[in-house]
């Protein structure tokens, strides 16, 4: 972090307590590095005066924010009851066996990753999802299939 901290000063700058922050410098060092590492998590949590669970509890709560590398393409598939009633169960099913991965996990070649979400806030194009950071709807196979197809 230390290569980054002018950059991150202008951002906390912006506010009146450092710490009201943290948002922005999680995305900010994720733009950076791909990923929020625990190592970066203590870096933020001693740059801001906070405790690293803080830092981390924020990490972990949003699915926006990366723990592990993802693939080139990454699915997040909400899995909310709008989302549950409308056939996202079959949509995770069919990623899982068309990539041979489960929710959590990377494809061996880096291309693809799959992760289940909670609520995306797009319950009017139920099943839905995200492809990196595009929402996708209406799912059925044939747009899944589309979707991976496109990207490999």
């Amino acid at each position: 972090m230390k290569e980054f901290i002018s950059e991150i000063d202008k951002i906390t700058s912006q506010y009146e307590r450092k710490q009201a922050a943290l948002l922005p410098i999680l995305h900010f060092v994720q733009e950076k590095r791909g990923i929020i590492s625990s190592e970066s998590e203590k870096e933020i949590a001693d740059y801001l005066g906070i405790p690293v669970v803080h830092v981390h509890e924020v990490v972990s709560f949003y699915h926006l924010f990366r723990q592990k590398p993802q693939g080139k393409c990454h699915f997040s598939v909400c899995q909310t009851t709008s989302c549950a009633l409308l056939g996202a169960e079959e949509i995770i099913t069919h990623f899982q066996q068309r990539l041979g991965i489960k929710p959590g996990e990377t494809t061996a070649d880096g291309k693809f990753s799959l992760n289940v979400v909670e609520c995306l806030g797009a319950c009017e194009i139920a099943p839905m999802m995200q492809c990196n950071e595009e929402y996708k709807g209406l799912l059925n196979k044939k747009k899944i299939d589309e979707l991976i197809d496109q990207n490999r």
